[in-house]
């Protein structure tokens, strides 16, 4: 099952997180700032290398979707 993917565009790079789709409520646990650069329901596009802050948010929600789709038996 597809989890997540990161894309290097031209003037860009695109986190995916499937998670995001399929268990719509871990949304509520997405940043403000982290809010700012999403598109769509599962993709946050970033136009310069993102802060820490902002990593470790991804790095929260991601760990959140595992978590979640764990507790499913998907992973």
């Amino acid at each position: 099952m597809y989890f997540g993917s990161v894309r290097l565009g031209k003037a860009y790079a695109s986190f995916h997180l499937m998670p995001l789709y399929m268990c719509p409520e871990l949304a509520r646990q997405i940043s403000p700032e982290l809010r700012k650069r999403m598109h769509g329901k599962t993709c946050f596009n970033f136009k310069t290398v993102p802060g820490p802050e902002l990593i470790a948010d991804l790095n929260r929600l991601t760990e959140a979707g595992f978590q979640n789709w764990r507790e499913k038996k998907w992973v």
